[in-house]
């Protein structure tokens, strides 16, 4: 895949060779810098989940909010949505041919909902962003207290990723395919 052809595991190789010059650039400056992963799940049944205690939106949330330097999530059109009203969001359900011919599968026109409604997959892609706050430790000066709380100054040494969403990319497909 485009995705693993790069360093950053960005499938447009454009932008992905733009993310390696700014995190080179944020690197050489002894600062780090955050971002977000979008996750695509293709192929996924329709009936995963359930509408009250097992919603599997919230469980792909919970999945994701686990994972180190994560600060949020959102699926579907997510934060972007509510600017919208009910009447451009809904997805509406239609009936459509199959493979085979046969006009017997239920899908919906658009998927604004991320393939989650009602905390249960509907058979469409199921599509969720993730996104990841720059790493604390800085190669440069930073203010801080000791143990006495008193003003000191601390620079971290060694090796530490100015940022961590090349290695994150695994993380969240493994924690989506859980």
């Amino acid at each position: 895949s485009l995705t693993e052809q790069n360093i950053v595991r960005c499938p447009d190789l454009v932008k992905a060779r733009e993310m390696e010059a700014l995190i080179a650039q944020v690197k050489a400056e002894g600062d780090t810098i955050g971002g977000i992963i979008t996750c695509v799940i293709k192929g996924c049944p329709a009936g995963l989940g359930d509408p009250e205690f097992g919603k599997l939106h919230a469980i792909l949330g919970s999945a994701m909010l686990s994972i180190n330097a994560v600060k949020g999530f959102e699926y579907g059109e997510g934060f972007a949505g509510v600017s919208q009203r009910g009447s451009e969001q809904n997805d509406i359900f239609i009936r459509r041919d199959d493979a085979s011919g046969n006009a017997n599968m239920i899908t919906t026109t658009t998927n604004h909902s991320g393939g989650i409604q009602g905390g249960i997959s509907n058979g469409q892609d199921i599509y969720f962003r993730v996104a990841f706050k720059p790493v604390a430790t800085l190669l440069r000066q930073q203010q801080t207290v000791n143990l006495d709380g008193e003003a000191t100054t601390f620079t971290a040494r060694g090796r530490h990723d100015p940022c961590v969403l090349p290695r994150a990319v695994p993380v969240v497909e493994a924690m989506a395919a859980m």
